[in-house]
């Protein structure tokens, strides 16, 4: 019988009695209020209330203190005792773990209109520092456009097929069981763009668009082959004998014939992860298998914090104007 509360989260089970123990809780750790007292009943037997209900037998009544005070030290629970991850998000949400990795959603101010998808943005990489404050000003713009932003932590997995599957139980658990549209788009910060890419050309169906800041696209230029290499599961010989079956920059065609938009902005100075290596080679080769590309490029920035990269205009355009569903004629 699954039950979860938080300090921020009240909902509980159909089950009445667990209803009724997280609620008295979540009052209890708010409230400041003593433990709740226990009084004895007609038949003589101790039993602990709460809000004027009997609570039953002495265990009963720990638990429920057990609880209260998991939740004045924040701590959120669920039935089985398993505490929730804790990741710290630019914007209210909530963390859960999906096959042992820590999944995050922001969901939108506002939700859709009734019977439609909820559009959502795909963030990567999800990393204890990621997404971070820098997001802040867009995911602001997103969410109160009504599009949320999910992501899942898969470790530096540079796009690896292991770590795809680590984003295909997240796509699963959105679209599957939270009514989240089958086509997000996907947004990709510095090797984010390696991941996000990749699922893409796994998926090209359940994807609206890809959006980029400085993304990694080229396993050769960032973080290199003989790092990759493990991450793959590779050595370092066999992943460059069979670079192209893994490489972003050489697994577009599916996005190419799928019509799926491509966006970056990227400085020219970045030495970190070149333009000439990454957007500029993505435009070129995307653009000649037909596809559509648009790049910014901001003169003399790097890959730097400057707030045009995450305070684009143009970016949150291109990624609300892709989000949101055409309605089925």
């Amino acid at each position: 019988m699954p039950w979860t509360v938080s300090p921020n989260d009240t909902s509980v089970a159909a089950d009445p009695r667990c209803a009724h123990w997280c609620a008295s809780a979540v009052t209890l750790a708010r409230s400041g209020a003593k433990a709740p007292q226990d009084s004895k009943a007609g038949d003589g037997k101790r039993r602990f209330g709460f809000g004027g209900v009997a609570l039953g037998p002495s265990v009963v009544g720990l638990r429920l203190l057990a609880v209260a005070l998991f939740i004045s030290a924040g701590v959120t629970l669920s039935c089985g005792g398993e505490a929730r991850p804790e990741k710290k998000l630019p914007l209210p949400g909530e963390a859960w773990r999906i096959d042992g990795h820590t999944a995050f959603l922001i969901p939108a101010a506002e939700p859709p209109p009734a019977g439609r998808p909820k559009p959502w943005v795909w963030y990567a990489p999800t990393l204890p520092p990621y997404p971070g404050e820098a997001e802040r000003w867009m995911f602001d713009r997103f969410t109160r456009a009504g599009v949320a932003i999910a992501g899942i932590d898969v470790g530096e997995s540079y796009g690896s097929p292991s770590g795809r599957a680590g984003f295909s139980a997240l796509y699963a658990e959105l679209t599957n069981h939270r009514g989240y549209s089958s086509q997000p788009v996907l947004l990709g910060r510095s090797r984010g763009g390696l991941q996000l890419i990749n699922w893409a050309a796994d998926h090209p169906a359940q994807v609206a668009a890809f959006a980029g800041i400085y993304p990694v696209c080229n396993l050769a230029s960032y973080p290199g082959l003989a790092k990759a290499a493990p991450a793959y599961g590779l050595t370092l010989e066999k992943l460059t004998a069979g670079l192209s079956l893994h490489n972003p920059i050489d697994r577009l065609a599916p996005l190419a014939a799928a019509r799926i938009p491509l966006f970056a902005i990227h400085g020219d100075v970045d030495r970190l992860v070149p333009l000439e290596a990454n957007s500029g080679l993505l435009r070129e080769r995307y653009t000649a298998l037909g596809g559509t590309m648009k790049l910014v490029v901001p003169p003399g920035q790097g890959h730097s914090m400057w707030t045009g990269f995450f305070q684009s205009e143009e970016l949150v355009a291109f990624v609300l104007h892709h989000a949101f569903p055409s309605p089925t004629p």
